[in-house]
């Protein structure tokens, strides 16, 4: 992104120019081994040879990742990695930016802390307003990513399914970078109109991300994909400097000669491109108003010319991506821009935990498909907004399933992994050794007493415990009671908000508490080396969350520490039950044999844990009997802090120590 003098240091963002680092990197103190220097081979293999879609078996605890990251740099494409939930997608991006910490690992998930969708309900005659709220944070890393993609080769990114969903043209969004090189000739007023071309706002008090300030002849700027100041510094209408300056302090981190600066939202629109959408919304309106009824056709109107006068005025109005056909110029029905489209032509796609992923990218169209329709029929949207959608599944396989290289990943790879893959590849086999747990059926009579006394045993012997319910209640009601019998606990389900989960994790990980209980959440991907027992309730229940698949994924999060066991509470044993176990007991037989062979004495994973990076606000995981011990101890974190002058961390603890105080009836401090 910025082509650099030899003696400048790399900026703290890592965003460098496609003329400079190129290779994939790989960094790790550890060497394939078990069933990964075969696997590593055999798909990188498939890739050159041509292979488009291979799937890689790998069971929970062998280093799918590790494999994977292995296979990226042998083949050195740009890489995206699809995961189905955005917990996992956070624990991939970690791992990803572990193993490359000289090239761009990036974050795409939605930017929504909170959504409610535009909807109509004819029954009761109810329109319910879009609503929703945007996290500052993730946005900035999806506009990272983007950033990366069209400026460098060697990117990772690592997206939830939520992808497939409709963004600005790239070409648009390359079209109107601002190149800034120091000598060329720019002048102040030229400069200003290009960034509000580019979506960036003027503010001259508070400067944030997509924001700039302007003092006489000084231009800051903060790309809404980075965290530092670009300086701009003016001699008339000449660029005399461009520097780096640290955000929070001003301080000039490096000079730089020259700056490519993206825009800093992803719709972003070329000059004359407003007055030709303006007239195609026209036109399909008069079209539109002589197929409706009399209420539909008066409706439809006032919303639609309300908008076009806010597009002329402003150039901008709320709902504007329902009319973002007209302003790609896209035909009716044609698919939409996405995530892949900033790709290029020649690219890997790995699918993780595909069982999962792929149903869901199948199913993403026809919920999105008949919510918009009801508000087309009834005179709330033009038809033109059913093109605002997310791919087609099979748009999806036409366009990259099948003109990409594909790797679907999963521990239990379903139908379509099995019947579309040239290559099917296992890795059963662990480099650790660590054997599959064992797994006990017991009775639900006494289920409580026994897990109980379970806890207890595992938590004298430094590990946690992870409990598995059906339903977000139950899990709450669990995480209530062992916190009344003094056990440190916490729920989490998908009320809890995206980076949150990925905190509740990590606090999971030191320590700060001795017992998890989730729902689905809690299955594929979630990898914690300290869990010494996983206890599965309801284990006789078929259906979604109790199928062979599910159980045997739950199963083998208990797969990477060496004493821990799988209880499952049932009173029959169900058929999803009994293959679960078969398989698992198939797969302990081979690592089994694989250890006594090479005289392997199984060990516990050793993984790093992450720096704290966010305050959780939210305090719905902590169960009410629990939060009295934790501001106790948010209060001592919170002097240890301040004394550390480390104040913004203290303020933010002291918000949540009083938020905790007012739920449970004292005093603010």
């Amino acid at each position: 992104m910025q082509k650099q003098n030899k003696n400048n240091v790399q900026n703290s963002n890592n965003v460098q120019n496609s003329n400079n680092v190129q290779k994939f990197e790989l960094v790790s103190k550890f060497k394939p081994a078990g069933s990964q220097p075969s696997a590593i081979k055999s798909l990188t293999i498939g890739i050159k040879s041509g292979k488009r879609t291979q799937t890689l078996l790998g069971v929970t605890g062998s280093g799918k990742t590790f494999t994977i990251a292995n296979v990226i740099q042998n083949v050195g494409k740009k890489t995206l990695v699809l995961a189905h939930n955005k917990t996992l997608a956070a624990q991939l991006y970690n791992e990803f930016k572990t193993f490359f910490p000289n090239n761009r690992v990036e974050y795409f998930v939605s930017f929504y802390d909170y959504y409610q969708p535009e909807s109509y309900i004819p029954q009761t005659d109810q329109y319910i307003e879009k609503d929703s709220q945007i996290n500052e944070y993730i946005e900035r890393m999806r506009l990272s990513a983007t950033t990366s993609l069209l400026s460098r080769n060697d990117v990772i990114v690592v997206a939830s399914v939520s992808c497939i969903y409709g963004l600005g043209n790239p070409k648009n969004y390359q079209g109107m970078c601002i190149d800034i090189e120091e000598g060329m000739e720019l002048s102040r007023d030229e400069l200003m109109s290009k960034l509000l071309d580019a979506q960036y706002e003027r503010n001259d008090l508070e400067l944030l991300s997509g924001r700039y300030r302007v003092r006489g002849n000084t231009i800051d700027i903060v790309p809404g994909y980075w965290r530092d100041i670009i300086r701009i510094e003016l001699d008339g209408n000449r660029v005399d400097k461009i520097r780096v300056l640290d955000k929070n302090t001003n301080e000039i981190k490096q000079r730089i000669t020259h700056f490519s600066l993206f825009p800093a939202r992803h719709f972003v629109l070329p000059e004359g491109t407003t007055q030709k959408a303006i007239e195609s919304i026209k036109k399909e309106l008069a079209q539109r108003l002589l197929a409706l009824g009399v209420i539909e056709a008066h409706r439809l109107k006032q919303r639609t010319m309300y908008d076009i006068e806010l597009l002329n005025t402003i150039g901008f109005c709320k709902g504007i991506e329902n009319y973002s056909r007209h302003f790609d110029g896209r035909s009716k029905g044609e698919k939409p821009y996405t995530l892949m489209d900033y790709f290029g032509d020649d690219f890997l796609i790995v699918i993780d935990e595909s069982h999962q992923s792929i149903p869901q990218l199948n199913g993403m169209y026809n919920g999105d498909r008949q919510r918009k329709q009801t508000l087309v029929d009834y005179g709330f949207r033009l038809p033109s907004a059913l093109d605002n959608r997310p791919l087609k599944f099979s748009e999806f396989e036409k366009d990259y399933l099948d003109k990409q290289n594909v790797i679907f990943v999963s521990a239990t790879p379903d139908k379509y992994e099995r019947t579309h893959s040239k290559n099917f590849v296992e890795q059963i086999i662990r480099p650790t050794g660590l054997v599959d747990p064992e797994v006990i059926v017991r009775k639900t009579k006494g289920q409580i007493e026994d897990i109980l006394k379970e806890i207890d045993i595992v938590i004298k012997n430094g590990n946690r415990v992870m409990v598995t319910a059906l339903t977000k209640k139950l899990a709450e009601e669990l995480a209530d009671y062992f916190a009344s019998k003094g056990i440190k606990a916490r729920y989490l389900h998908s009320e809890i908000k995206t980076l949150d989960r990925s905190e509740i994790l990590r606090q999971f990980r030191v320590g700060k508490f001795d017992v998890l209980v989730g729902i689905n959440l809690l299955r594929e991907g979630i990898d914690i080396p300290e869990l010494g027992l996983v206890a599965i309730f309801d284990a006789d229940k078929e259906g979604f969350l109790r199928d062979q698949k599910s159980l045997i994924q739950i199963i083998g999060r208990a797969a990477r520490n060496s004493s821990a066991k799988v209880i499952l509470y049932a009173d029959k044993i169900t058929d999803s039950m009994k293959k679960a176990i078969s398989e698992t007991n198939r797969r302990r037989e081979i690592q089994l044999a694989f250890n006594k062979k090479n005289k392997i004495v199984p060990k516990t994973i050793t993984k790093a844990i992450e720096e704290q990076i966010i305050i959780i606000k939210d305090t719905k995981h902590i169960p009410a009997k629990e939060k009295e011990r934790v501001v106790k101890q948010m209060e001592i974190e919170m002097r240890a802090a301040a004394e550390k002058l480390n104040f913004e961390l203290a303020i933010a603890l002291r918000d949540q120590i009083a938020q905790l105080q007012k739920e449970i009836g004292k005093k603010k401090i």
